[in-house]
């Protein structure tokens, strides 16, 4: 009993629920090695009560929680406080106020923002807690639109350098914008990479979230290119040509993307560019840009440099260097000071051309503009574990409990934030996370947003079955989203395709954040509840084998439209045709408005795919198939069927069934009728493509993240092509004339 209150009181569920009815008990041995990771021990019944009391002592008679959250119309709780407490609040912008008596709803009305509250008791007791003022709701998509999803690295342009950059960007939007009538473009996650050889190509394995990958830049869009001279010129050009090499193979000889090759080309220019004197305006902003970044960026840099020497696993380095605040790591830094500046520029560089892409698509038109993606996690050898140490769970990863679809559950391999620690910070890295994401961005999607409430944690060693829940201050969470996403004037969208607890789809929606609706999955199993059930094995094996990154279907739980972190998605066709019949296909009236609807995924089966069966047939030939082929075949053929009769009945296939195109049109169409506030075409669905960039449950059997997008034949398609694409005109008309 007292290890169980123990754990209660840290956040550590003691049980979890596999499938609705049924409740599984967390092991012991597993909650001791969660509190330990939490700096708690509960080794033994001495050990247990020694925390208690620990906790009674310190936050148990604290005067005020770690942090303090306001908004308007919900004070704090601020009950605790002896009578005749005076309350102070020094305020972000450097002011104070001077409340008096406790009052919860004075605390309402101070201005939005990051402030300090502090306590007196009239004994003298003090205490200081960080006081986040946030508003109700993040802002709203302004009306509503529609815009393309793509993996960026797949869209190679005649002038990319072998994968598709910033430049290729900023062109999608200005031409879609103009050309579309398109209101964003919704990006794969930019986060910087643990650097390779080899590099993780997956964009959820991120060294840090909190600053993009220079691997994105236009080398020819630096202003300094233009100024190269003499041999500095002549090497530059011999890149330049080694890139286009490297392009014309992805393009026309077949070859996957290279991102280690790319990097290579583009590291040696950038070597080049950087011993380029700035002039004194490019040199003032980049000094504000420093200023700006402050610690988080030298820390980052810092990291990068230091990796370069010692490899990119922290944990690996000299035991002086594992701690950013060590002496050693401050003697190697001042004799790394040009490395670190080097890569403090490719920062800076990075965020410039972040802007102009952003300006390129409100320039032309698009209400959002550009779409962002926070991955669930990052690595745990990469830039911001070394830096936030403290912030992260050491020994742990997060993934997802056993369920009726997996038994083994899953383990992602990426280090959880810890609660009390974020608490403790006033949510600062956090905040300084959200704040640089958005710095660019008309919207942003939140991988796995279900994690701002609670996350599985499974302990270093132990398998995925053996993890526990752990909770997070979801009211605090959502509150700092609330607050830096009206700062930047940004819409958030979470990807709610998972495992949802009870009412955690309510707080989102009442805060203002959209939900993710594939066309697919959008079914009623029965019970009252639109999204509570079966709608993904496939997705569950999906996110099993894959974890963040792979799209999957919903489960089988009360709340739950779910899923696991950015892609678990393959689901709602394995379901058999019996119980098929049973999930009605909601009628388009029936979905949400505050969503993001779409049909297909990176994770999952592109539409043509779908149309075809080749998604069946790829699974098949890879072994990836649920059950025996022709029972797989059958549970696809009927799931088409039924769709295929949904859009005749509603007269969205007027050109009849058998035309691939027509199918295609007629799916987005479905969408259109839907309240969704924002519709989102997968690009390759455009043009035909028939495969997945991203195969879950696959490592070196797929070219996962290496695929530029082609047609139906496989040919790859280029900016160029899709923008004189019929095929693409014709879809897009489809969605244009459907605003009007």
């Amino acid at each position: 009993m007292g290890r169980a209150r123990l754990a209660r009181l840290h956040g550590v569920a003691t049980s979890y629920a596999p499938s609705p009815g049924k409740s599984v008990q967390t092991a012991d041995d597993t909650v001791v090695a969660v509190l330990a990771a939490l700096g708690v021990d509960a080794s033994t019944p001495h050990a247990v009560r020694t925390a208690l009391a620990a906790y009674e002592d310190g936050a148990g008679r604290a005067l005020l929680p770690r942090t303090v959250v306001a908004r308007p119309d919900r004070p704090p709780d601020l009950t605790g406080l002896p009578e005749g407490t005076a309350l102070r609040v020094e305020t972000e912008g450097g002011g104070t106020a001077d409340l008096g008596a406790p009052d919860p709803a004075a605390l309402t009305r101070l201005p939005l923002g990051i402030h300090v509250l502090e306590a007196q008791t009239p004994g003298g007791r003090t205490a200081r807690a960080p006081l986040i003022v946030a508003p109700d709701r993040v802002p709203a998509p302004p009306g509503r639109s529609h815009g393309f999803l793509v993996q960026l690295y797949s869209l190679l342009s005649r002038r990319s350098w072998g994968m598709g950059d910033l430049g290729d960007l900023a062109d999608l939007a200005a031409w879609s914008g103009r050309a579309l009538g398109t209101g964003f473009v919704q990006l794969n996650p930019l986060h910087a990479a643990v650097p390779g050889p080899p590099t993780d190509p997956s964009p959820y394995r991120p060294s840090s979230r909190r600053f993009p990958d220079p691997v994105h830049l236009r080398i020819e869009h630096i202003p300094e290119y233009a100024d190269l001279a003499g041999t500095a010129r002549l090497r530059a050009d011999e890149l330049a040509a080694r890139a286009h090499t490297l392009r014309s193979e992805v393009l026309e000889g077949g070859a996957l993307i290279d991102r280690d090759a790319v990097w290579a080309l583009k590291r040696e220019a950038l070597e080049l560019l950087w011993a380029v004197p700035l002039s004194p305006g490019r040199r003032a902003a980049y000094c504000d840009f420093l200023a700006e970044q402050g610690q988080a960026l030298e820390d980052h840099a810092t990291w990068c440099a230091i990796a370069e020497r010692h490899g990119p696993d922290w944990r690996g380095w000299p035991d002086g260097l594992r701690d950013p605040r060590s002496p050693g790591t401050a003697r190697l830094r001042h004799r790394l000071l040009d490395r670190i500046d080097f890569h403090c520029r490719l920062a800076w560089l990075t965020d410039q051309q972040l802007a102009a892409a952003q300006r390129a698509a409100r320039d032309a038109g698009m209400a959002i503009g550009l779409v962002h993606d926070l991955a669930v996690g990052v690595h745990p050898s990469g830039a911001d574990t070394w830096a936030q140490q403290d912030a992260f769970a050491a020994g742990m990863s997060i993934g997802a409990p056993p369920d009726a679809f997996n038994a083994r559950g899953q383990d992602w391999g990426l280090p959880p934030w810890r609660p009390d620690a974020l608490a403790a910070a006033g949510y600062a890295p956090y905040r300084e996370l959200l704040r640089g994401l958005l710095r660019h961005a008309g919207a942003l999607r939140i991988d796995h947003v279900m994690g701002l409430f609670r996350l599985w944690w499974v302990p270093e060693g132990r398998p995925p079955t053996e993890g526990a829940y752990v909770r997070y201050d979801g009211e605090a969470m959502l509150s700092v989203l609330a607050l830096e996403a009206q700062r930047a004037g940004a819409a958030v969208i979470g990807e709610d395709l998972g495992t949802v607890e009870p009412g955690v789809r309510d707080a989102l929606a009442a805060r203002g954040v959209l939900g993710t609706s594939v066309l697919w999955f959008e079914r009623d199993y029965g019970g009252g509840e639109r999204d509570a059930a079966p709608r993904a094995e496939a997705a569950e094996a999906a996110e099993a084998a894959d974890g963040p990154g792979a799209a999957r279907a919903p489960e089988a739980v009360p709340d739950g439209s779910g899923r696991g972190p950015a892609g678990e998605d393959v689901a709602a066709r394995e379901a058999a045709p019996g119980s098929g019949a049973a999930a009605r296909i909601l009628a388009p009236g029936e979905w949400r408005s505050g969503c993001l609807a779409t049909v297909t995924t990176h994770d999952l089966p592109t539409t043509a795919a779908r149309l075809t069966g080749a998604d069946v047939a790829l699974r098949e030939r890879l072994g990836l198939l649920a059950g025996p082929p022709e029972r797989e075949r059958s549970r696809a053929t009927y799931e088409l069927a039924e769709w295929m009769g949904e859009l005749v009945r509603r007269g969205l296939l007027p050109e009849g069934q058998g035309d691939e195109e027509a199918a295609v049109k007629a799916v987005h169409r479905f969408l259109l009728r839907t309240p969704a506030r924002m519709v989102g075409v997968w690009l390759p669905d455009a043009v035909g493509d028939r495969r997945p960039q991203n195969l879950p449950g696959t490592w070196d059997e797929y070219p996962n993240w290496r695929l530029p997008i082609a047609g139906p034949d496989g040919r790859p398609h280029t900016l160029e092509e899709l923008a004189a694409s019929p095929r693409l005109h014709a879809l897009m008309r489809e969605l244009s004339d459907g605003y009007r």
